[in-house]
């Protein structure tokens, strides 16, 4: 032991006194016997131990001898303290050269105050005792592991006090019970390793020391993660996970869940306190909040303080909460109040905890605690070797006796309970009625790893040597060349699984998550219902199954929630509320053209370019399609109007053809008028191309097509409008334009005309010809299908040089309006121009104001009412006298029209001379004598 004060595993008899309460002890024949005094339960545990030893075959090693009651006193030494092994059931000394492990546990924690001296019974550490034994046991037994080699091993109690614990550790490099620094008396074996189960704190002191002497560490208890650190502890291993690995467990059980909202209740120890750090900062960047975090000590702790401290939590909004404490600190904290009374919380748990299967119904309980524990299965056969173990094998204290006598307890579980009479009295150990054997999972683990890389080692260094240098070799590897072997070692345990080191130095064993439910029956159950395995591939390192969780039924939705804030349905986004933590958020829609299709979106984000948030802006719908077709009402109305004003346009084309040698017909040059029916025709058609699917083709016949064609229909109005002239002035006397009248000449300005415009267009179509564009921005969900003019210049200059050709003939018509013909068809010329004119400014910013279809509609309604306007304003007044009066389409009233006409100027010009010489003659300036010069009227 670390520490001896008396005969039995160091306790005085004033401390066995003090927490002595009547025990019941076994004798050799398993019949109870009682004791009242000290000094009778000392001679009876004697008297039982002589009798186990008695009854084992002759030739075994005994150290004590029945007869010699002389020697009693120096006879009776503790058994943990000298190097022994068991093979089968004989206990024998290692060999010399065969290496030893030495190992720390605390059976008994013993917290030494300056006033006084305090124990406490840990009953559950005595199975990571028995498994360390029991897997020394099978590997000493096993013909392939570590064949012509014992492991012998050294057991050392703590007692959980640093000063405890340092001595015994220079008891191991000693080799002595009355330790010396720098000596050492290698009684038998080599100290191959220490496999320790101590906390954290004390783990890392003994690192500290072991360090020097290169001697390897194995622990299955710490998670510390300070240890992680392998510059500064490079010979440290561990049977368990770090406690990094648990911090990102539970941000992935908070994310699963959505647990965004949670408090964090710790105590004050180092590695509680950096574990929060880490939890912290973990739970914040994946978007949750902490709303407190709580750290006690454990000095100086009043009832009042932790009912405050329940109070605090019971308030809170949040409705889940990490305890992150050591499990002394949770039984010292916690041990007259219950925490998981609170109604309406969730707990997660990290301490190491029994998992009972009963409790007693009068303690208050809640289903509602997820426990992390560090992963654990019960071992093959290791319930047997747990219930017919021989007590010898234990220390010879009260307190092994105590455990080992309530085995028989008909409460205990049937795989570990001994057949034995026992009396009803006995007090009920807690071991008895725990799921787990303690930590047995991870000391069987430790042990074997260990003796795996001592066999690598052996095999890879000795297989070429003598076996009279095999003992020599072994101590020159041992302890400085085990480290290369136990970085690389892997093996599969008894379960079958894969056993290894990762580079940090910690087995590759993952966290359980366990759901404690407490039954009306009494019983419970601690069923696995995740698990977190950092080493697992990706997606499979953590695993939960929320069905099989049974949550309390204080809570009003399953699985509970604990947000600060509403979560934010699809087509909603966060809006953080200003100096509030980041969890703490208001919910507001999307923006027009954005989608959030997941709750609690941040940002919400735009859909594709050919997509459109549909109603509840939750998912993106392919946007619209949209152009002028031919089958809604507007493309309807405008293909209606555009078939009857062409088909009115070949009507009156058939009337002059039909009357093609009237004097109306003639008198209007009936071929420019043939060729303006036909360009008011092709006008007409050429609205149809802007209506339906664009296309590359319609695109470039759009614009082309129509200036063109109203090229020419402006070029023939234009000569016909110069005809006129040059027919007035040709009939003159002498006149030179005699010689230019003819159809030649007017087919020339046509043509001359309409070439500039073809040139016009054709450079536009080879430097940057339309092409059929998706406007995708234009509106709101939809897609226009348009046609891109190509060059806006290039589309203005063929539209001002219509103007143009407009504008020039207007004013020609205006000049010859009132040149005396019959049928001058300059005034109606003049109108026409003036309602084509008028059309085509104000087209342009209707076209401009316009968007999507309704702008390709305001041209082809420019297009249809200046063509109509042509039509009518030329065409109907003809049409009226060749069909409504046929009397004034002959020659004798066209000559009666023009002279009646010629006598209507003459007289207007005879009347407004003879008003100026009479308006002269008033005014006195005018002779008397000129009267006779006015001008008589024409009769």
């Amino acid at each position: 032991m670390a520490q001896e004060h008396s005969e039995f595993g160091g306790y005085s008899d004033e401390d066995l006194q003090r927490i002595l309460q009547r025990p019941a002890l076994l004798d050799g024949d398993n019949q109870m016997i009682t004791g009242s005094s000290w000094t009778e339960l000392e001679m009876t545990l004697k008297r039982a131990v002589r009798a186990e030893l008695h009854n084992k075959e002759e030739g075994q090693y005994n150290r004590m001898d029945p007869s010699d009651e002389e020697d009693e006193e120096v006879e009776d030494r503790t058994y943990d303290t000298i190097p022994i092994c068991k093979t089968s059931l004989n206990w024998v000394l290692p060999g010399p050269m065969d290496p030893i492990i030495s190992t720390f546990r605390d059976l008994v924690l013993r917290d030494l105050t300056p006033i006084e001296s305090s124990w406490s019974f840990l009953p559950d550490n005595y199975f990571s005792f028995l498994a360390f034994t029991y897997a020394i046991e099978e590997i000493n037994n096993s013909s392939e592991l570590l064949p012509n080699l014992t492991l012998g091993f050294l057991l050392h109690e703590s007692y959980s006090n640093p000063t405890l614990t340092l001595q015994a550790i220079m008891k191991i490099f000693s080799g002595m019970e009355t330790w010396i620094p720098n000596y050492s008396c290698k009684i038998s074996g080599m100290m191959a390793a220490i496999i320790e189960g101590l906390p954290g704190e004390e783990s890392i002191q003994m690192s500290n020391m072991f360090r020097i002497y290169h001697y390897p560490q194995i622990s299955f208890i710490s998670q510390s993660l300070l240890m992680s650190d392998t510059v500064k502890f490079p010979y440290f291993y561990r049977a368990v996970p770090s406690e990094l690995h648990l911090c990102a467990g539970i941000i992935k059980l908070l994310k699963y869940f959505g647990w965004s909202w949670v408090g964090i209740l710790a105590c004050y120890e180092d590695k509680s306190l950096r574990a929060v750090q880490i939890l912290k900062e973990g739970i914040e960047q994946n978007g949750g909040c902490l709303e407190f975090i709580e750290v006690i000590s454990r000095d100086n702790v009043t009832p009042t303080d932790i009912s405050k401290l329940y109070q605090r939590i019971n308030a809170s909004s949040s409705n889940v909460t990490i305890l992150y404490c050591s499990r002394d600190y949770v039984l010292n904290l916690f041990e007259k109040v219950d925490y998981f009374i609170l109604t309406k919380k969730v707990w997660i748990t990290t301490y190491e905890q029994d998992f009972t299967l009963s409790y007693e119904l009068d303690i208050k309980v809640r289903n509602n605690t997820l426990a992390f524990t560090v992963a654990k299965k019960n071992i093959p056969s290791f319930s047997k070797f747990v219930r017919e173990v021989n007590y010898i094998l234990f220390p010879l204290d009260y307190f092994s006796l105590l455990w080992w006598n309530n085995l028989c307890d008909s409460h205990c579980q049937k795989n570990i309970r001994r057949s034995c009479v026992i009396n009803e009295a006995t007090f009920f150990g807690t071991h008895c009625n725990t799921k787990y054997l303690g930590s047995s999972y991870s000391v069987y683990n430790a042990v074997y790893a260990l003796a795996h890389a001592l066999h690598d080692m052996v095999r890879s260094g000795f297989q070429n040597n003598s076996m009279g240098s095999r003992e020599r070799n072994f101590l020159d590897y041992l302890p400085w060349k085990l480290h290369h072997y136990l970085k690389s070692v892997h093996f599969k345990n008894g379960l079958g699984e894969e056993i290894f080191f990762d580079e940090n130095g910690s087995l590759t064993i993952g966290y359980n998550i366990i759901n404690i439910v407490y039954l009306p029956n009494r019983t419970c159950k601690n069923d696995v219902v995740g698990n977190y395995n950092p080493n697992a591939p990706s997606g499979q390192d953590f695993m939960i199954d929320d069905d099989a969780i049974v949550w309390d039924s204080d809570f009003t939705e399953t699985p509970p929630q604990s947000r600060c804030s509403s979560s934010c349905h699809p087509g909603y986004r966060k809006l953080p509320r200003e100096g509030e933590p980041t969890c703490c958020y208001d919910c507001i829609p999307c923006a027009e053209g954005e989608i959030s299709n997941q709750t609690d979106e941040d940002t919400c984000w735009k859909c594709p370019e050919d997509q459109w948030p549909n109603q509840k802006r939750d998912s993106c719908i392919p946007k619209v399609i949209t152009f002028l077709s031919y089958e809604e009402p507007l493309g309807i109305a405008l293909t209606s109007i555009t078939t009857f004003f062409n088909l009115l346009t070949v009507f009156i084309l058939g009337i002059f053809i039909y009357y093609k040698d009237t004097p109306i017909v003639k008198a209007n040059n009936r071929n420019l008028s043939y060729i303006l029916f036909i360009s008011l025709m092709l006008c007409f058609l050429c609205s149809l191309i802007f209506m339906g699917h664009p296309n590359k083709v319609t695109c470039i016949l759009r614009q082309t097509a129509f200036g063109i064609t109203f090229t020419i229909s402006l070029s023939s109005i234009l000569s016909k409008t110069i005809t006129v002239v040059m027919a007035f002035y040709a009939t003159k006397p002498g006149s030179k334009l005699r010689k230019w009248m003819g159809s030649r000449v007017s087919l020339s300005i046509v043509l001359s005309c309409s070439l500039l415009q073809i040139i016009l267009c054709l450079s536009w179509l080879f430097t940057a010809p339309p092409f059929p564009y998706f406007n995708m921005d234009l509106e709101t969900g939809k897609i226009l299908i348009e046609c891109n003019d190509g060059s806006a210049i290039a589309f203005y200059c063929v539209l001002g040089y219509l103007g143009f050709l407009a504008g020039v003939s207007f004013i020609v018509a205006f000049l010859a309006r009132n040149l005396p013909d019959s049928f001058n068809e300059a005034k109606y010329i003049t109108f026409s121009m003036l309602v084509f004119c008028s059309v085509w400014i104000s087209f342009i910013p209707a076209y401009l104001s316009s968007k999507g279809k309704y702008m390709v509609a305001v041209e082809i309604f420019a297009i249809l009412t200046s063509s109509a306007g042509l039509l009518g304003c030329i065409f109907f007044p003809k049409c009226y006298i060749i069909l409504l009066r046929p009397d004034k389409n002959n020659r004798n009233y066209l000559k009666q029209e023009t002279e009646s006409k010629h006598r209507l100027n003459l007289n207007r010009k005879s009347s407004i001379l003879n008003g100026l010489v009479k308006i002269q003659a008033l005014l006195g300036h005018w002779p008397q004598q000129h009267n006779a010069i006015l001008v008589p009227p024409v009769a």
